[in-house]
């Protein structure tokens, strides 16, 4: 699983040497990976089905208990099989798709590539942290998928939208996760899922990570940035926002159900928000014309069905969420494909352009009628059957649950009326306008869109396949009804009657959309509260303006100003935690060298100096003094080597400020009653940080009982690894040599630095001198010559 994972990631990072020749090619090739993972886990199911899952742990930083662990299970395997087909699928129709040699392709496809691998490590993964670091990575792919070459406005707006709200949930997911862990005292999925923590840290970590859930999926609130992504590519929306990366939310809800069964702060949100998702969603993609936005807005109504039955965990709920999740992928993966085809042999995706395509693409339109039927629940495509196990858990049980089927049956009603207008809007011949132009697809691109659409055909009347493949992780929950299985006839029951009432309800809808759509505007705005886009545009320009504010007042320019921040908010956080927290050492001793004494004396009376001093070249110096007697410390203390640095970085730092110093006045200004307030001010900030890091270094010192492992490793292997016998020499120059070259760069860069300002200085004056002479014919008497330049009192100060 591993080295599945990291040639998918390896092979983005290799793929642009091809794309850069041929982008055609480059897709094919990176369809082989998805397809060899597709086919890998095809070959494991049987051993994973029968309740032997795979394991695989690669330990990173093991002495901080940080690893990668995978773990094959049956929920794995219902996702991994999603995101391998369906990448696979989606690579080869872009190969036919995106123009030969366009920047567009050229980016898409490592980047797709990349995403894939991503998104397998995120469901194959059985550590929390890992889980995050591919969520995150997830994230990062689909903003560069979106906003692609970043050219337009709106590519960059959606993109950095998406961003904002799924980074945002992210943050809060991990802290979810650290609670979690934290309580429970493992960050294995697995260890968690067998035995779950209890508490109210449980309860908080559950929101938390529902909140990263959420925006992931797009639910309500957090819903707007996935129709906003639609100005990707089509292929790109097909696999991250229908098939496979805004299912990461659900398959979330999924992992992590077991361990917060029973937390109602889990289960109501889920089943709420995602009920609310469904119909609010379903009812807007009525309104749209843009046949991939009625896409995107049935996607976020279909996540809301599947958020309400992960969220409900109850067996029956698992086996009919994880059967339309399997089902969802296959027909939106489908639609969105055949969208595609359309723009890409049209020219346009507008309801209110297209007609008559159905009679000029007789193939594509069955293809798009049976992914349409599966969406909506006809009998005998897979949706039917998912949709017929998730009305049948929320019938037979109490008040609660009869409430929920019936939102369930309202979502399906606008679920069938969606479907419909897609269809019609793709394909059917409209009374007053002409027939539109297209030529007929290629196969390359018919294919990936024929064959979810034959899976989600074949899985309904293989059901018992289906739910073999289901029904293993569904057992992790309480089987209320062990007698339940997935069939597409379970005789003349409440059920069917539903899914009969949805079509036939959904049909009416559709017949009335246009007045209905009417109706609706003659109605005015929703308030802002209601507008999810409005509400973030909002927001964003209050962070803005909040931003620009804050950054008025705190970057004023003034160095003063930024140290002191700094300082003020070390003492603010880890200054008060110490003070509340902290045992001060009463048994230290005040020095450990005679010679310690006089040194600190000397280095407290320069820093009274600096503060005293007038003029500029004195401050310097006094700073100097000051680094010289730190110097001297480090001789007393047996670290000569640490001494000379410092007298070396002293001495150029010196240096340095001569040359600067040279073009500012010799004094400081004068003092005012408001500058003396303002200079006692920052001496009080000053002490109290110098305080505050003496205070913290004598704890931190004290506290330390033994030398850690990493020092005692140090001092076993100097003399024998690096034939040292002096530890800190052997640490800087071999075991942390890398450190150490970094450390003479900068240096060298520093020391580059000064040589310019002096190079500078010595030419700036000849050059001014050139500029003003005159040349040598035009000097007719001696006092046009340019005399010799004077010399500053500055500088006659500098000599001195």
């Amino acid at each position: 699983m591993l080295a599945l994972v990291a040639l998918h990631l390896l092979g983005a990072i290799l793929l642009p040497t091809v794309a850069v020749r041929n982008t055609r090619a480059a897709f094919l090739v990176a369809a082989v990976l998805p397809a060899v993972g597709f086919g890998w886990i095809v070959m494991r199911l049987p051993a994973v089905l029968g309740g032997q899952p795979i394991d695989e742990t690669l330990a990173w930083a093991p002495r901080l208990g940080l690893e990668f662990s995978f773990r094959l299970d049956p929920l794995a395997v219902v996702m991994g099989l999603l995101v391998t087909g369906i990448g696979a699928l989606v690579l080869v129709y872009s190969a036919y798709y995106f123009g030969r040699g366009s920047g567009d392709a050229r980016r898409s496809a490592p980047l797709l590539l990349a995403f894939a691998g991503a998104m397998l490590g995120l469901v194959l993964v059985d550590d929390l942290i890992a889980l995050y670091v591919f969520w995150e990575l997830t994230t990062i792919c689909s903003f560069l998928l979106v906003g692609q070459a970043g050219i337009s406005r709106e590519s960059r707006r959606a993109a950095l939208q998406a961003l904002l709200l799924t980074t945002l949930g992210g943050l809060a997911m991990l802290l979810g996760f650290v609670v979690l862990g934290e309580t429970a005292g493992t960050y294995r999925i697995s260890e968690l899922l067998a035995a779950p923590p209890s508490g109210p840290p449980v309860v908080v970590a559950g929101v938390l990570t529902l909140v990263g859930a959420f925006t992931k999926s797009a639910q309500i609130p957090f819903h707007n940035w996935l129709p906003a992504a639609m100005v990707a590519p089509t292929p790109i929306s097909a696999y991250l926002h229908a098939a496979s990366m805004v299912k990461a939310g659900v398959f979330l809800i999924a992992r992590l159900g077991p361990i917060f069964v029973g937390v109602a702060a889990w289960t109501v949100p889920s089943v709420v928000l995602g009920l609310l998702t469904m119909i609010v969603c379903g009812w807007r993609a009525l309104r749209e014309y843009d046949l991939k936005k009625l896409l995107a807005y049935g996607t976020v109504s279909q996540l809301g069905f599947l958020v309400v039955l992960q969220g409900a965990e109850t067996y029956v709920t698992i086996v009919a969420g994880l059967t339309m999740l399997l089902a969802h992928g296959l027909f939106k993966a489908t639609l969105f494909l055949v969208v595609g085809i359309i723009d890409h042999q049209t020219g346009t995706r507008d309801v209110r352009e297209l007609s008559g395509l159905g009679k000029r693409m007789p193939v594509l339109a069955t293809i798009a009628g049976l992914a349409a039927a599966s969406m909506a629940g006809v009998p005998p495509m897979l949706g039917f059957v998912g949709k017929e196990a998730a009305f049948e858990a929320f019938t037979e049980g109490g008040p609660l649950d009869q409430v929920v089927g019936v939102g369930l049956l309202v979502g399906s009603v606008f679920t069938v009326a969606y479907s419909l207008r897609l269809m019609w809007g793709a394909f059917a011949t409209k009374p007053g306008i002409d027939a539109t132009e297209a030529s007929s697809p290629t196969w390359w691109l018919t294919i990936p869109a024929l064959v979810p659409a034959l899976f989600g055909l074949v899985l309904g009347p293989a059901s018992p396949l289906v739910d073999s493949l289901v029904g293993p992780y569904a057992a992790r929950f309480d089987v209320d009804d062990p007698t339940y299985y997935l069939a597409l006839w379970h005789g003349f029951n409440l059920p069917l009657l539903y899914s009969l009432i949805a079509l036939v309800g959904g049909i009416l809808v559709h017949r009335s959309t246009t007045r209905l759509i009417e109706a609706r505007e003659s109605y005015p705005e929703n308030p802002d509260f209601l507008n999810a886009q409005r509400g973030y545009e909002r927001i964003m320009a209050l962070l803005e303006r909040t931003a620009v504010a804050v950054t008025g007042r705190t970057q004023a320019g003034s160095l003063p100003t930024y140290v002191g921040i700094i300082l003020l908010t070390v003492l603010a956080i880890p200054g008060v935690a110490l003070l509340a927290g902290a045992e001060i050492p009463t048994d230290a001793p005040l020095w450990h060298h005679p010679l310690q004494v006089p040194l600190a004396i000397a280095v407290l009376v320069a820093v009274v100096g600096v503060v005293r001093a007038q003029r500029r070249l004195t401050a310097v110096l006094m700073v100097g003094f000051i680094g010289y007697g730190i110097g001297g410390l480090f001789i007393v203390d047996g670290g000569p080597d640490l001494a000379l640095a410092q007298f070396l970085v002293e001495t150029l730092t010196l240096v340095a400020f001569v040359f600067v110093l040279r073009r500012l006045p010799i004094r400081f200004s004068q003092s005012d009653t408001a500058s003396r307030v303002l200079r006692g001010q920052k001496m009080l900030v000053a002490v109290a940080g110098g305080v505050f890091v003496a205070a913290a270094a004598m704890i931190f010192s004290s506290a330390r009982q033994a030398p850690p492992v990493a020092s005692q490793e140090f001092i076993a292997r100097a003399e024998d690894g690096a034939g040292a016998t002096n530890i800190v020499n052997a640490i800087l120059v071999d075991f942390r040599a890398f450190d150490t070259v970094g450390e003479i760069a900068v240096l060298s860069v520093a020391a580059t630095g000064v040589a310019s300002l002096i190079i500078a200085s010595r030419f700036e004056r000849r050059r001014e001198a050139i500029r003003r002479k005159p040349a040598s014919d035009d000097i007719t008497d001696p006092a046009d010559a340019v005399p010799e330049p004077k010399v500053t009192p500055y500088e006659q100060e500098v000599r001195e």
